[in-house]
């Protein structure tokens, strides 16, 4: 492992143990992002093992953003958002087997506006007494 590995190793440690719940989902949409920005090159370059590790990376983060869904306190919309999860697990599988970019680009424009309502919250659920997700 090399310098940056370890600093950007440990950087996300530190910003995972310091993250409070809300910033933790802000840390998986952004994770979930990153990847499938990567996979889009991985694609382009023609590295369709790269590819697939990184898609499966971003459909596992996709999962666990599913598992912190409160259907008691969420309602309605953590049915919807479970239902936007499953879609865009299954497009990213659909983009993986086809080495389809548009279908990527569907699956981040969808997550970039989830995370954006989310980063818009900010204020008012660091507000809220801590409780634990599920």
């Amino acid at each position: 492992m090399n310098g940056l590995q370890a600093y950007q190793r440990v950087n996300t440690q530190t910003s995972i143990t310091d993250a409070d719940p809300h910033k933790l989902i802000q840390l998986l949409y952004n994770g979930a992002i990153e990847r499938i920005n990567m996979a889009k090159a991985r694609v382009q370059a023609k590295d369709y093992e790269g590819k697939g590790k990184l898609l499966n990376k971003a459909i596992e983060i996709i999962g666990g953003l599913r598992s912190f869904l409160d259907f008691e306190k969420g309602g309605d919309l953590a049915v919807r958002l479970e239902g936007l999860y499953d879609y865009m697990e299954r497009t990213l599988l659909e983009a993986s087997a086809r080495n389809d970019v548009a279908k990527l680009d569907e699956v981040l424009d969808l997550l970039r506006s989830i995370k954006e309502g989310w980063d818009g919250i900010r204020e008012e659920a660091i507000q809220q007494p801590n409780h634990t997700a599920g």
